[in-house]
């Protein structure tokens, strides 16, 4: 229950409308008491004396209270629907805030399906719980008071015969509440890994029928699919037992009313009056239990689910500002500096990424990083926006380390382009101007005009009004990295990195990318990983990076003199006969022709 008191600041902007909601109830209550007492009135005082005028008039006070009870009823289940749908939604924008400031490192812990439930099905849970809350919150345990108050008032012996089977039903109801909880919260996670499953073969559909895998991955989801049910099913099995059990525990309460109050009233001391109001005020006592029954699945659910959004919550993300960060001055330079750095994911040492990595990267260079698959190419770049957080040593960006910089700072310097270029749905201006809201259509053209975009985004039939899919479906996989490298150039970035993101597109195309970056009317230091030998060859600098090291760094016509590890990089793209002289033959002729 602390992790449902934990929400209750949620309720609090609505406070009035759930304080009314309430109020209603309780007067619910009120009305719902006097009805035993006006049958016996009926019984007693109308019927037994041959009092038409008694009847009638007791019957249309019924009636009233009924048509006030159904106007109060109504008020309060429009106000409880108001108060959970407003708390949804607010814990929904909370939650997704909070998702959004993870650190790379907390959403490499996160799955995606599990964090989807919890914005979904956890948080719809929970609304449930509020507007069960606020309609049944007060009105049962008032019912309950109320009814063995006026049980005692009818007859006091009667009333202490009821005792024992209340407190077994009492019992028993606490005691499904408390098993079907952790029920709930299991039943969840087979739901987290459901939804997993079902998330990455939507996302991956294409591959599965490349690799005709379907059978494969449909017997994957029906072992999920079916541990869900079977675990869904058994907590259903359990819930379903215990209406059974409170109703046998209404009967044999009823059954000893009948007895107890029959054997008193042929003796005189109870009236038939109060024999059926005292049967009334039991089922009255017993009705809010079997509510709560019926209702229990909604509570443990609700308590399973405020559970796991508190776990989201909780999570710290592993990179946050320090108290005395400060802000990138606008005359930002962008040198970069690797001090010793090292690196290695969720604290294992034993597997070090990066091992103590020196490099500088002075304003306005562009600085290729080249190596194998695996090597920590990305890695590397990944810390230069604290995606991660260095484990040993520092960066620093104009000698300020940015482990004391302000995020929103720092990314605002940055431009990234990832290796999987993400789009969203919406038009291609839309996309271009993602990172910079506020461009106009003549800057959004020349981004684009500057990635290689420009043409191809003009052959389509609305130019840049041209709708993306989901994903950028209806593209190909050059014309989304071009679209993500106009993004990125659109922001006019005082650090660029362009992480492997011109391996879909042609040499030529990837060439005039390059011309365009070169003769930008902005300033920016670049920092690209490539693949290709192509991507580097005009780099100021090309580091080598081999196992987490620094294996060499130089100019092209440099390393193809000095590192074994480049020339076999460059033989392997440009073929065997390779001989170094040759290549820096080649590099001088490439130079002369660019200068002619």
């Amino acid at each position: 229950m602390n992790h449902v008191g934990r929400l209750l600041p949620l309720i609090k902007p609505y406070w009035k409308r759930a304080s009314l909601a309430l109020v209603l109830l309780t007067s619910l209550v009120f009305f719902d008491l006097s009805i035993p007492r006006l049958i016996q009135r009926i019984i007693d005082q109308g019927i037994l004396q041959h009092n038409q005028s008694v009847v009638l008039q007791t019957a249309a006070i019924m009636i009233g209270i009924s048509v006030v009870s159904m106007v109060i009823a109504i008020g309060n289940s429009i106000l409880s629907v108001q108060v959970g749908e407003s708390v949804a939604r607010d814990l929904r924008d909370k939650l997704f805030l909070k998702i959004q400031s993870y650190s790379f490192g907390n959403l490499d812990k996160q799955k995606t399906g599990q964090l989807m439930v919890r914005l979904t099905s956890d948080i719809d849970a929970i609304k449930r719980l509020v507007q069960v809350s606020l309609r049944i919150g007060t009105r049962a345990p008032l019912l309950m008071i109320g009814s063995l108050i006026l049980m005692f008032s009818t007859s006091r012996s009667l009333a202490l015969t009821m005792i024992p089977l209340l407190v077994v039903t009492s019992i028993v109801i606490i005691f499904f509440i408390i098993v079907m909880e952790p029920l709930f919260r299991t039943v969840q996670q087979k739901l987290d890994r459901l939804n997993t499953v079902l998330q990455e073969n939507v996302a991956g559909v294409h591959l599965v029928k490349a690799f005709v895998r379907a059978d494969f991955e449909g017997q994957r989801f029906e072992t999920t699919n079916e541990d869900f049910t079977v675990r869904s099913v058994k907590v259903m099995e359990f819930m379903s037992t215990m209406s059974p059990i409170l109703t046998m525990c209404v009967n044999v309460g009823m059954v000893i009313v009948i007895w107890a109050g029959g054997l008193q009233a042929v003796g005189g001391t109870l009236s038939i009056g109060q024999i059926v109001a005292f049967t009334n005020y039991l089922l009255t006592t017993m009705t809010p239990l079997t509510m709560m029954t019926m209702l229990s699945n909604t509570w443990a659910g609700g308590i399973a689910s405020a559970r796991r959004v508190d776990e989201v919550f909780d999570t710290m993300p592993e990179v946050q500002d320090a108290p005395e960060a400060v802000a990138l001055p606008e005359t930002t330079r962008g040198r970069i500096v690797f001090e010793n750095v090292s690196f290695h994911y969720n604290g294992n040492e034993a597997e070090k990424v990066l091992d103590h990595i020196n490099l500088v990267v002075e304003p306005g260079q562009t600085v290729a990083i080249l190596g194998a698959t695996g090597t920590g190419k990305s890695t590397l770049i990944n810390l230069v926006p604290r995606f991660y957080d260095v484990t040993e040593g520092r960066i620093t960006i104009d000698g300020i380390d940015v482990r004391q910089i302000k995020q929103d700072s720092l990314l605002s310097h940055i431009a990234i382009v990832p290796q999987e270029s993400v789009l969203f749905s919406g038009s291609v201006r839309d996309n271009v101007r993602y990172g910079n809201p506020k461009a106009g259509d003549d800057e959004v053209i020349a981004a684009a005009k500057a990635a290689q975009a420009h043409d191809f985004i003009m052959g389509f039939s609305k130019g840049y009004d041209t709708h993306v899919e989901e994903r950028g479906g209806n593209l190909s996989g050059g014309q989304k990295q071009r679209l993500a490298i106009a993004r990125a150039l659109l922001t006019r970035p005082t650090i660029l990195i362009l992480d492997d993101s011109t391996s879909s597109v042609d040499v030529e195309t990837e060439t005039k990318i390059q011309d365009a970056l070169a003769a930008s009317t902005f300033s920016h230091t670049s920092l690209v990983v490539a693949q290709r030998i192509s991507t580097v060859l005009r780099a100021d600098k090309i580091v080598v990076i081999d196992d987490g090291h620094i294996a060499a760094e130089g100019t092209h016509k440099e390393l193809i003199q000095s590192s074994p590890i480049y020339q076999e990089i460059y033989e392997s793209q440009l073929g065997s006969g390779f001989k170094p002289d040759e290549a820096e033959l080649a590099d001088e002729t490439d130079e002369a022709g660019v200068q002619e």
